[in-house]
């Protein structure tokens, strides 16, 4: 019984150390996709969003450039499918701060993987692991004038 229990113990440890020797990937999906998916958009709020150096009215108000950083489980879900739900997670974050602000949009939203920003109106960047995923971003909540 001793032998049994010391085998499945090895087993164990050497399938969580090949988890944790798994590196992180980053990787680039659509932001479009994300924001398509019915799952995804109802989970948003009416507060506007702004990626990159996409065109936006007036600022009346501009409340301060805040980050999130959020991850979600991968286990048994395509890459994509688990960068989405972080993703949305990072933006409902973003989203409720605007609205704590008094704001009605976030703009100049980037990714801000490590602390490395990277701006684009098209795609994400999500770090990827084989267990967990993770969204960061930056953006900055302001009330835009109507």
């Amino acid at each position: 019984m001793n032998k049994l229990l010391t085998t499945a113990t090895l087993l164990l440890i050497f399938a969580l150390a090949s988890f944790a020797q798994a590196a992180d990937i980053q990787v680039s999906f659509p932001i479009k996709n994300a924001l398509e998916n019915p799952k995804i958009a109802s989970k948003l709020n009416y507060v506007k969003l702004f990626w990159g150096d996409q065109g936006y009215s007036a600022v009346k108000t501009n409340f301060g450039e805040f980050k999130t950083s959020q991850r979600t489980n991968a286990f048994r879900k395509a890459r994509e499918e688990a960068c989405q739900w972080a993703l949305a997670a990072a933006l409902i974050q973003l989203q409720e701060r605007a609205v704590k602000e008094g704001g009605n949009a976030v703009v100049n939203i980037k990714s801000n993987i490590k602390n490395k920003e990277i701006s684009s109106e098209q795609d994400y960047e999500c770090l990827a692991g084989s267990v967990m995923v993770n969204v960061a971003l930056k953006g900055t909540a302001v009330r835009l004038a109507d």
